[in-house]
């Protein structure tokens, strides 16, 4: 009887619960999104030691659109993933630049 009135209840507040107050609280991914998103790999010859890859990595992560970076030194490389509308290959190409690592765009 208990567990009868505790069910009853607990799908009478579901029930009445709005669709906005939950989503509110959830992350809403639109369908689209990451559709056209670019992962490029830059050569970053520069490196010299475990800790280049961290400002490496940083530097990229600080330019608008740039949704994943990565930086690897053993390979010398940095993958990053892209919005193409909001940055470009030149901006990351800059970015590492700034940062003191010259790169250029893996062919």
């Amino acid at each position: 009887m208990i567990r009868a009135i505790g069910l009853s209840l607990m799908m009478a507040i579901m029930m009445t619960v709005s669709p906005t107050v939950i989503s509110a609280h959830s992350t809403v991914i639109p369908a689209q999104a990451g559709i056209h998103n670019k992962t490029v790999i830059l050569d970053v010859p520069g490196m010299t030691c475990q800790f280049c890859p961290i400002t490496i990595r940083k530097a990229l992560e600080k330019v608008p659109g740039v949704i994943e970076a990565k930086a690897s030194f053993d390979s010398k490389t940095a993958t990053i993933t892209f919005d193409p509308d909001k940055t470009n290959v030149e901006a990351l190409i800059n970015a590492t630049a700034n940062a003191g690592y010259p790169s250029s765009l893996q062919p």
